[in-house]
């Protein structure tokens, strides 16, 4: 039994727009009742009047815990059970290691704590249901390889990693447990976010639509890291960049040394002669 049948309710928040957009959208042509959630609340409003079926939508800041605990009581007076939490709002870059403690504040309440508050105020009572449920939490390769240039994204990404492999570990071992955990890790996609002053879609990225396939055919076949390549960088790339990533620890090499001069060109060899 698929937790994205018809008839089952989803929980996204960052519902307006990319993938949280992509989401409520093919989750109401498949059915599912939507509780969607996002501080943007004419483009909120815009989206949950275009869409079928049942949908509520809730306006408020996944940094608030009690916004996030209003939403959960808005889904479950609607609709008395939530089969899928997609925790996935997020804001955009602009850290640097010092200097720029605003924005890292901003990136952790929502990116990390958004995440967190969504998990506390869910996960008890999805268990308490008694039948299968998923929790999906948006990560990003920013947060398992680590690329230099914005500290605090790729920490609170980190951040959301760690706690869903956590999450997953206390689910299976729920006595009686029925929801699952999975971390989605986005390739390149197209979005808002990450747009910048392109208008159209690059050849090289990936639609939020096909994340969210993607992420739901993986979900059904219960794999918990959903590790999306995008038109660049295929499945084969993304596992040696995470080998070498590992290796920096096992090697005692540089941090990061993937981006290090002196380091780099091994890199781009050790990759050259894996993918002949």
């Amino acid at each position: 039994m698929s937790v994205f049948e018809r008839g089952n309710v989803a929980v996204v928040t960052g519902a307006a727009s990319g993938i949280g957009r992509a989401a409520a959208q093919i989750f109401a042509g498949r059915g599912m009742k939507l509780c969607l959630f996002d501080r943007e609340a004419k483009a909120l409003a815009e989206l949950a009047a275009s869409l079928p079926g049942q949908v509520r939508a809730i306006v408020g800041d996944v940094s608030v815990h009690e916004d996030v605990e209003r939403l959960r009581d808005a889904a479950y007076d609607a609709f008395g059970a939530v089969h899928v939490l997609m925790n996935n709002a997020a804001v955009g870059r602009g850290s640097k290691s010092w200097g720029t403690l605003a924005r890292w504040q901003a990136i952790l309440d929502i990116n990390l704590w958004g995440v967190i508050h969504g998990v506390d105020a869910f996960a008890p009572r999805m268990l308490a249901q008694g039948a299968p449920a998923a929790i999906v939490n948006t990560g990003s390769k920013q947060g398992i390889t680590n690329p230099p240039g914005d500290p605090a994204y790729a920490v609170a990404k980190a951040g959301v990693r760690t706690l869903t492999e956590q999450l997953a570990h206390t689910l299976r071992n729920e006595p009686g447990g029925q929801v699952s955990a999975h971390l989605l890790v986005p390739g390149w996609t197209f979005t808002a976010m990450t747009a910048g002053d392109d208008t159209e879609k690059p050849a090289g990225a990936w639609t939020p639509e096909q994340v969210v396939e993607r992420m739901i055919g993986a979900v059904e076949a219960g794999e918990f890291y959903v590790y999306c390549p995008d038109n660049v960088v295929s499945e084969p790339l993304d596992a040696l960049r995470l080998q070498w990533s590992v290796g920096d620890i096992i090697d005692k090499r540089p941090a990061l040394s993937r981006w290090h001069p002196d380091w780099k060109d091994k890199f781009d060899a050790y990759v050259a002669e894996r993918l002949r």
